[in-house]
């Protein structure tokens, strides 16, 4: 059986793990005096650590260190007793500052070899070495141990050795008696890593490696910046530089990735060895999402839908072109050490697979313009070997699942998005609910069955047996169209809980810092280190667990309880106003929540008119009639429909042209004004060109213009004032005025439109108040909605219509406010919701389709929330069951070895029973972090369940 977790160098448990001598929160004061107190010994230290006084002594207690400082006297060393050297040498490794002569410095340090000393000499300090004093080293002999056939060549006497405070020039003797291991050996039983393994002439040490290890995953520093800092250690003047020996580090650190990886996941435990290491197998698994046979309950796949969610897998996609790989190297000159073990899949069947069905077309987006589906085939990959890589996440906790990530040849195709997905699905292919989460899934997971019957049946993924469903994070959906805000929503959808499904996008944050060194690399390097950090990642993960889930716990409690209540009360008053609505909205929501498929409650039931639609089925209604012979119009290029619709875009321009002209200042400039007056010429142009178009359709506005030109006199009229006379003018004008009512209908609808899309205007720019220049926006449409709604006043008799003040008020100064404002003096619990919001194209029903809406969607919060707590306690149970679980198959491991040599047996045993007691402390640390919350939200879930009189409160 292979292991799941990566383990921390020593069995400690991290700091994140320690736990509190109280879990509850923490009291802070707001006491005057007790901040007065603290800003004044905080200024005292300020004070002391600044003044003048205090840099001086420090300065100088610095430069103090320079010197001989309280040995300065000494004339004989007191290494041991009887020494007569004279004491000038010092270690700058060693506690303390005391000197030494040369035969008592060597004997301190013959199990340090690698320190660095000083040399007192002509009045200051020079930097020597142990070598130099003629320290030799003896390998596989104990310390002060000679061999009797020591062996040594001249490249063993200018052995390099790389360690945490620089690179080290040492003489080495090998092992030459009859029993002698190899060379190789012989140094990693000093912790010593050589750089080859055949006459190793350089090595790290075992504490270099480890320390280079942990700094990168904290700090992203590449193996570049590793050796700079090392040589400059040792050299800092440039005078005497150490070997160069930045490649062979490169390899040094390559293999210690690749063998502690192999050593933590148990592959060295394995009586069969490295070579049957699974793909997958040195992944960190999440303890937190279900996985069968480790913290499942008995019995699990027979529960019933009301409970079989609780056991469903979150999934989100994501790509990350940061992580791009320039086109060097190969992976022939190149091959990863690591392929396909941990996160990255298996790179040659990768390619075989994308060469076979990677050719075929990207379907286009039928949703909002996506560029991921859109440009999959035309990202620019000039110079590159990926333009970015794919992955699959754990949405609620953020870890990458084993086989999961694979490069991208060139955008976010489906082909590569399909393999990862079928690839990492094999580990969990045994679960039933599957919850996917991905910025394009509406249009992903359209034909994802078809794609996955064309698949080899190795990397194949049946969907057709899971109960799958598709969502789109929270972060992107607003960019979807309506539909699929209302299809694909985490907060609507049952089962779902708090899941925002951007895990993806966190993990991106730590791992990008990485891809400035590793789109460098060749294709093996660059996967075995993002390897590496993925699975520190997800380790850190592990160990931080139960922080954050108990920090969760803490927040969906009492949001559980505020929503329930609000939904409690607002479900009753609505029962009690309209008790058959909200039974068949409640059976409406429930039977969608059962089957997708259904009609959706959350979206509208009826469609909002708007200018440019009315102007689209007019159009439609004229070629349909000129299909059948009948041609309304009097111009052979405008129609009557063209004639009425330009008359009013007319209108909007000179509104919009008056605006302009008053914010002109008393100090505008010359070519403010001159952009003004080209605006004035041309719509008076256009305003002379329609006119004589309207002769045509409206022969008595012209006698009505020329006798308001004959009173005006010589006076020119202005263009943004000039009257169209359009017919609901006439009609204003001279209410007996003869006009065709089919132009007088034309305009009705195309106002209405246009008083709808003024509507929808009004709250959109109340709401976007940070922007600047609000107010403007919100008179525009406010002045827009009075005329068209002036417009309807005046042709409403004309036409029978005597329903519409009830679609269209008088709009009120006190009217133009968020949805979230009252009027003036009303507070949160008495204010009333402005028409504004109610008009919104649903006509006479328009009240009721929006209460459903936002019963529906306060239904949902109230069980997304009660979700969420039922998930993070089942999460807990199953942390502590996975660790149980891990525990004991580290236990298992100890005795798999056999006929093995004692010290060897005896390592591999306590190695895994180390890894056992650090799972079950990590375990214990969790246990008693978790208890006294794991049993409060239990108990008010049960409570809840049973006091609960809404089928929906209870637990989902």
């Amino acid at each position: 059986m292979q292991t799941d977790y990566a383990c921390s160098q020593d069995d400690s448990i991290p700091t994140s793990l320690q736990v509190p001598s109280q879990i509850q929160e923490p009291e802070f004061s707001f006491d005057d005096n007790f901040d007065t107190a603290e800003y004044t010994i905080y200024d005292e230290h300020i004070a002391d650590t600044t003044g003048e006084p205090t840099k001086q002594n420090r300065t100088v207690g610095l430069l103090r260190l320079d010197g001989r400082g309280d040995f300065i006297f000494d004339q004989v060393c007191e290494g041991h007793d009887g020494c007569q050297g004279h004491p000038d040498y010092q270690c700058r490794d060693c506690f303390g500052t005391a000197l030494y002569c040369k035969g008592c410095m060597l004997a301190r340090h013959q199990e340090s070899p690698l320190h660095r000393l000083q040399h007192w000499v002509d009045g200051h300090f020079k930097n020597t070495n142990l070598k130099a004093l003629g320290l030799r080293i003896q390998l596989a002999h104990r310390v002060g141990k000679c061999c009797c056939n020591p062996v040594s060549t001249a490249f063993h006497n200018d052995f390099v050795v790389l360690d945490v405070n620089g690179v080290h020039s040492v003489a080495v003797d090998f092992c030459g008696c009859e029993t002698a291991q190899p060379v190789t050996t012989q140094l990693l039983r000093v912790r010593w890593f050589p750089a080859t393994s055949l006459n190793p002439k350089s090595a790290a040490t075992f504490q270099l490696l480890h320390h280079f290890h942990i700094l990168t995953f904290e700090s992203k520093a590449s193996a570049f910046e590793c050796w700079q800092t090392l040589s400059r250690l040792s050299d800092d003047s440039g005078i005497n530089p150490p070997k160069d020996c930045y490649e062979a580090l490169l390899r040094m650190i390559k293999e210690w990735r690749n063998l502690t990886l192999l050593k933590r996941f148990g592959c060295g435990h394995d009586p069969k060895g490295i070579s049957v290491t699974q793909p997958g197998s040195c992944a960190v698994l999440c303890p937190a999402c279900p996985q069968p046979g480790k913290n499942l309950p008995h019995g699990w796949e027979d529960a019933t839908p009301e409970k079989q969610w609780l056991y469903g897998i979150f999934i989100a996609i994501d790509a990350n072109f940061r992580l791009a790989r320039k086109n060097i190297s190969s992976d022939k000159v190149d091959p990863g050490l690591s392929n396909g073990w941990s996160y990255f899949v298996e790179e040659k069947g990768y390619k075989t697979f994308l060469n076979k069905v990677g050719q075929q077309p990207q379907e286009k987006s039928t949703c909002a313009s996506h560029d991921a589906v859109n440009l999959a085939e035309t990202k620019n990959s000039c110079g590159l070997a990926a333009t970015g890589a794919g992955t699959v996440d754990c949405s609620r906790h953020n870890f990458k699942w084993p086989c999961a990530v694979g490069d991208l040849q060139k955008g976010e195709k489906y082909v590569n998005m399909d393999y990862l997905f079928c690839s990492t699905m094999q580990y969990t292919k045994d679960l039933i609910v599957f919850n996917v989460s991905y910025d394009i899934a509406c249009q992903w997971s359209k034909n994802i069955q078809e794609r996955m019957l064309k698949y080899p049946d190795h990397i194949r993924f049946n969907c057709a047996d899971k109960s799958m469903t598709f969502l789109v994070p929270k972060f992107h959906l607003p960019a979807h169209i309506s539909a699929c805000q209302i299809t694909y929503s985490h907060n609507l959808i049952r089962g779902m809980g708090r899941t925002d499904g951007k895990a993806p996008e966190r993990g991106w944050a730590n791992i990008n810092p990485v891809a400035t060194s590793t789109c460098e690399m060749g294709p093996g390097a660059r996967h075995d280190t993002l390897d590496d950090h993925f699975g520190n990642f997800n380790w850190k993960k592990v160990t931080n667990m139960g922080v954050s889930l108990l920090r969760k716990l803490k927040v969906a409690m009492p949001e559980r309880e505020r929503h329930q209540h609000d939904f409690h009360e607002f479900n009753g008053t609505l029962i009690a106003e309209r008790p058959e609505e909200v039974s068949q909205w409640r059976i409406a929501v429930e039977e969608w929540e059962a089957d997708m498929s259904v009609t959706n409650p959350f979206g509208e039931t009826t469609a909002t008119m708007t200018q440019a639609s009315v102007r689209l089925s007019l159009s439609q209604k004229e070629a349909d009639d000129l299909k059948h012979g009948v041609d309304h119009s009097l111009h052979s290029e405008i129609s009557p429909t063209v004639l009425i619709s330009t008359g009013i875009a007319i209108e909007e321009e000179q509104n919009r042209l008056k605006r302009d002209i008053s914010a002109l200042g008393a100090h505008s400039t010359d070519l403010q004004r001159s952009k003004i007056q080209d605006r004035t010429n041309a719509l008076k142009c256009k305003i002379e060109q329609w006119s004589q178009v309207q002769l045509l359709y409206m022969p008595s506005a012209s006698r009505i213009r020329t006798t308001r030109d004959s009173s005006a006199g010589a006076f020119e009229e202005k263009a943004h004032n000039i009257n169209l006379f359009l017919p609901s003018e006439l009609k204003e004008h001279t209410p007996d005025a003869v006009c065709d009512e089919q132009l007088c209908r034309f305009e009705w609808e195309l106002h209405q439109g246009q008083s709808f899309d003024a509507l929808d205007d009004l709250p959109n720019t109340r709401a976007s108040a940070v922007i600047g220049n609000i107010e403007r926006n919100v008179l525009e449409a406010a002045d827009r909605y009075c005329r068209a709604r002036n417009a309807l006043k005046n042709l409403h008799e004309t036409l029978g219509e005597h329903d519409w003040l009830e679609v269209f008020p008088i709009l009120e100064q006190a009217h133009i406010r968020g949805m979230s404002e009252g009027e003036a003096g009303q507070s949160e619990g008495n204010r009333t919701l402005s028409w504004i919001w109610k008009a919104r194209g649903f006509l006479l029903l328009h009240d009721l389709h929006a209460l459903r809406i936002e019963w529906c969607k306060a239904r949902a919060r109230a069980n997304r929330w009660t979700e969420e707590v039922q998930l993070l306690l089942e999460e807990m149970r199953r942390v502590r069951e996975f660790l149980s679980w891990h525990a004991a198959w580290w236990d298992e491991q100890a005795d798999r070895r056999v006929n093995l040599l004692a010290a060897e047996a005896e390592g591999i045993k306590g190695y895994a029973r180390r890894q056992a007691a650090l799972r079950r402390r990590i375990q214990h640390a969790f246990t008693k972090m978790w208890s006294g919350f794991v049993v409060s939200a239990t108990t008010a879930t049960a409570t809840a369940t049973e006091t609960s009189t809404s089928p929906m409160l209870s637990p989902v």
